[in-house]
């Protein structure tokens, strides 16, 4: 008997506070919010897409005890995503406060909490077969604690386990020495221009992409490219533009998020990765129209549009 590949998220939920305003203030000023949400984000936004595409998901993070947590754990658990990490109680999850300006552009502080306090001993209880999917993000190995336990977790799992890495936009913040080691345990490296840019300290994107077609990633390269769609990159071949879709922006908080999400999924399920891309570019096409990180549609809704479109 086999059994579908499953997603296991290592990328830290949070509880993002959002908050939608004209635009950003000059320091020491003011600015009106005109519509506000509280919701899980960070991981909890590409385990969301996955699972409305009907893959299995656990998350392999820590979401703490406390107000904080038990919101995510009841957003988690009513999308069907499996927790499994025993439960730290000795401090709440983090908080991000995300400021999204009118025609979708956004801004983060973060304020870390118990997702960072995660442990080898925690992980013990993930068990990854051969043929499963792994998403790590950045934040996995900026800050030294849970980068050591996340690089070693990581080195640890089976190799046939297929690893999608998102560097996010601390992604030039990561140990060189991590970096390298994390770029040749990814089958997939996923990321949007800003962060191929300065992933690869360079100044444009097509040097980022001649840089990154250097990177000893196993499988590919996405690059997520706004509305013009997505960058594909595999082995010698000519980077691959597949087209985006237009849409009405209102909050781009999470699309890069939804792409991930909706790209694994489509991988598990068989789809040829130019269709996976183009059904990950419709999905985040839907996603922006709405304010919050989640807001990524069903598979059934992404049918519907492409016949649209």
């Amino acid at each position: 008997m086999t059994t579908s590949p499953r997603l296991f998220d290592l990328d830290t939920v949070m509880l993002d506070v959002v908050a939608m305003i004209d635009t950003l203030p000059t320091r020491g000023n003011d600015a009106e919010v005109l519509q506000r949400l509280v919701t899980p984000g960070g991981g909890f936004n590409v385990m969301s897409a996955a699972r409305r595409q009907g893959m299995e998901v656990t998350y392999a993070g820590q979401l703490g005890n406390g107000p904080f947590a038990e919101i995510a754990k009841k957003a988690l658990l009513a999308e069907g995503i499996q927790i499994s990490v025993p439960t730290n109680n000795s401090q709440d999850l983090g908080l991000c406060f995300v400021l999204v300006e009118n025609g979708g552009e956004r801004t983060f502080v973060t304020s870390p909490g118990a997702e960072g306090a995660l442990t080898l001993n925690d992980l013990s209880v993930i068990d990854v077969k051969p043929g499963d999917y792994v998403f790590v993000s950045g934040y996995n190995f900026v800050y030294p604690d849970i980068c050591a336990t996340s690089a070693t977790w990581l080195h640890g799992i089976s190799q046939d386990a297929v690893v999608i890495f998102d560097p996010g936009p601390r992604g030039s913040d990561i140990p060189s020495d991590v970096l390298n080691a994390l770029m040749a345990r990814s089958n997939w490296l996923v990321c949007n221009e800003p962060e191929a840019i300065a992933l690869t300290k360079t100044k444009s994107l097509d040097d980022a992409l001649v840089k990154l077609s250097e990177f000893k990633v196993q499988t590919g390269v996405v690059v997520r490219v706004a509305e013009r769609g997505c960058i594909l990159l595999q082995a010698k071949n000519s980077p691959q533009v597949i087209p985006g879709f237009s849409a009405d922006v209102i909050d781009t908080t999470g699309a890069g998020d939804t792409h991930g999400g909706v790209f694994i999924a489509e991988l598990a399920k068989g789809t040829k990765v130019v269709e996976a891309l183009t059904r990950a570019n419709a999905a985040c096409a839907i996603a922006i129209g709405k304010l919050g990180p989640a807001t990524a549609p069903n598979s059934e809704e992404v049918t519907a549009f492409l016949a649209k479109n």
